[in-house]
């Protein structure tokens, strides 16, 4: 096959997330926020019919920004809005019923995209409300601590505190020179105590989640994943999961931690906020620039399951976000094209060195394998990706221009674009 490049639609505003009708048709999520003077508020598109792109449907707007996820599943639309911590289900009619609500936030991570289960079920993930246990000024000067309340996380497991805590200025104070001490799975200015006791919560943050399509039987699958930000079977019926690495900010920073691709068990613990990929973050590894080498916030360990390990590493700070499974007709049926965003210095790392991510990753869940995918389209922030039925060519997401700045966010709307990409597995 002649490989092809076509713009399927432009103009976009952030998108986040793609989907597909059983008809083959596309629909895609704008994030809803407002960088770049964008509208603020999520929309979802769709397109067609088939490769059609003078026609462009408006399903759903106004969604809480920022809209995460969308999955079509019998019939229905489900619209992750993380900006609400909720799961909106969207009839054909567009009747919205919210089946999943009061999820944690507003934190560093939100509601994450649902999947569709082989047992009927609903999986979805939700984000930490830190970057690593603790609460800090991060947080604040990034907007969110700024925003009252701001949620702390909540174990998903019963866990036991090292009492571990930070100082740090105060800044919602009200006055000069205030400092206050912060520690683990407590809100901002709560210090804890050695020994201190905190019990499992549902919904919980850092986890895997799961209920009926309803939103009934909400219950945990595996707590300890930071971000698992993109989730999906495999044809085989495993669950994997894309779990962003934390990062070298904050009052418990860390450097080096690696993006995870893990496969999803029922009961089991990913590690976070003591260990990554399974390696204490005490580990020389993951020193990091901005503080001192992270201390345990468990004393438990020996009562939680064994940390997992993942299945791949990816490149710290490569933002790994997506992935979709190449169909059988394709020569390379099976195997993972990976979305990576892209780092965001000098926020999440120290700035100076070169620019990570934005492009795409081939992973071969046979062996776990990985390839680069080149001589595709120019992309600058890759979020998802997806084949649509019948079709076997690849369609990818861009984000659109969007830079962290020391100024803070550097970003143009309407500069996100859907890439349809023919050929794509005729890569040598």
């Amino acid at each position: 096959m002649v490989q092809s490049l076509t713009v399927l639609a432009d103009g976009l505003d952030f998108p986040t997330s793609l989907a597909f009708d059983d008809a083959g048709r596309v629909y895609l999520a704008e994030s809803g926020l407002p960088f770049g003077g964008a509208d603020p508020g999520g929309r979802i598109w769709r397109l067609g019919p088939g490769t059609d792109t003078s026609s462009r449907t408006l399903i759903a707007d106004g969604l809480a920004a920022p809209v995460t996820g969308l999955l079509w599943h019998q019939d229905h639309l489900y619209a992750s809005e993380g900006g609400a911590g909720r799961i909106t289900r969207i009839g054909p009619d567009g009747q919205r019923t919210v089946i999943v609500d009061g999820m944690p936030g507003p934190g560093n991570y939100h509601i994450d995209m649902a999947v569709a289960g082989p047992d009927g079920k609903l999986y979805f993930a939700q984000g930490a409300m830190s970057n690593l246990g603790i609460i800090g000024l991060d947080a604040y000067e990034l907007g969110w601590l700024g925003r009252l309340p701001h949620s702390y996380d909540v174990p998903g497991l019963d866990i036991e505190l090292t009492g571990f805590n930070v100082t740090t200025d105060d800044p919602l104070a009200g006055r000069p020179g205030a400092r206050t001490t912060t520690g683990a799975f407590v809100p901002f200015g709560t210090a804890t105590r050695p020994g201190q006791r905190i019990p499992a919560g549902l919904p919980c943050s850092a986890a895997v989640l799961r209920c009926d399509l309803d939103g009934g039987n909400l219950e945990l699958v595996a707590w300890g994943m930071r971000n698992a930000f993109g989730l999906g079977f495999l044809p085989d019926g495993r669950l994997l999961a894309v779990d962003q690495g934390a990062d070298d900010r904050g009052s418990r920073p860390i450097g080096n931690a690696p993006d995870l691709l893990f496969e999803v068990r029922e009961g089991a613990w990913y590690g976070w906020p003591d260990f990554i990929g399974g390696i204490p973050v005490t580990d020389p590894a993951f020193k990091p620039t901005r503080g001192p080498q992270p201390a345990f916030l468990l004393a438990n360990h020996d009562e939680l399951p064994p940390p997992e390990r993942p299945v791949l590493d990816f490149e710290s700070h490569v933002a790994a976000t997506k992935f979709a499974v190449a169909p059988p007709r394709s020569r390379l049926a099976g195997q993972l094209v990976v979305t990576l965003f892209g780092d965001e210095a000098p926020m999440t790392l120290p700035p100076g060195g070169p620019q990570l991510g934005r492009d795409l990753l081939l992973v071969d869940p046979a062996d776990w394998s990985t390839r680069g995918l080149p001589s595709g389209p120019e992309l600058h922030r890759p979020i998802d990706v997806g084949f649509a039925p019948g079709d076997d060519a690849l369609l990818i997401l861009d984000f659109g221009e969007f830079e962290m700045t020391d100024h803070g966010v550097e970003s143009r709307r309407g500069t996100g674009r859907l890439w349809r990409w023919a050929g794509w597995d005729q890569q040598s």
